[in-house]
């Protein structure tokens, strides 16, 4: 038999002009006012998140970026000098 998940309560205070044009919108998309506001917030949230996990690029970066990859530089000293404090610092187990 399948769980449902679990859920918690979300409250928020909203002028009666947005909760009227709230409930307007649920009623066009044929929703319940909850699902409506349910599934606007998740499409939201989540675009919210996307935007700041996703670097874009345009095309002269993609190509640099893809070209440091291939052909990586050398270490600097500062670099290797960081890996060795990394390495006498931090233990993998």
């Amino acid at each position: 038999m399948p769980t449902s998940a679990k859920t918690e309560r979300l409250e928020a205070r909203v002028p009666v002009s947005l909760k009227k044009v709230i409930q307007r919108a649920a009623h066009l998309k044929g929703l319940t006012l909850t699902d409506f506001v349910i599934a606007s917030l998740d499409r939201s949230a989540r675009e919210a998140v996307r935007e700041q996990e996703t670097m874009t690029l345009n095309a002269t970066d993609s190509l640099r970026v893809a070209k440091l990859l291939i052909h990586p530089p050398k270490p600097t000293a500062a670099l290797r000098q960081a890996f060795r404090r990394h390495s006498a610092t931090v233990s993998m187990k």
